[in-house]
């Protein structure tokens, strides 16, 4: 299980949640950051610091944001 960043993110890019990921899991992207569900330790350190609540475990994503856990995965295979 890991964390997932979603739709809220999308043009917003603070980079709180990046820079206190302690494994590197978070990178940015074109319009919003994303979450290495094979990284992510599930420590939750970015979803305590993100202002606008775009980051939520994998199992509470909101059934409306559901795409996101597949788009947070395909950002990093395409890399």
């Amino acid at each position: 299980m890991a964390f997932v960043i979603t739709s809220a993110c999308i043009g917003e890019k603070h980079g709180d949640c990046a820079e206190v990921c302690p494994v590197d899991c978070i990178e940015e992207g074109e319009e919003m950051f994303f979450i290495d569900p094979d990284i992510c330790i599930d420590c939750g350190a970015c979803e305590a610091v993100c202002p606008v609540t775009a980051i939520f475990m994998e199992d509470e994503v909101p059934d409306e944001e559901h795409e996101y856990i597949e788009l947070n995965r395909r950002f990093f295979e395409e890399k």
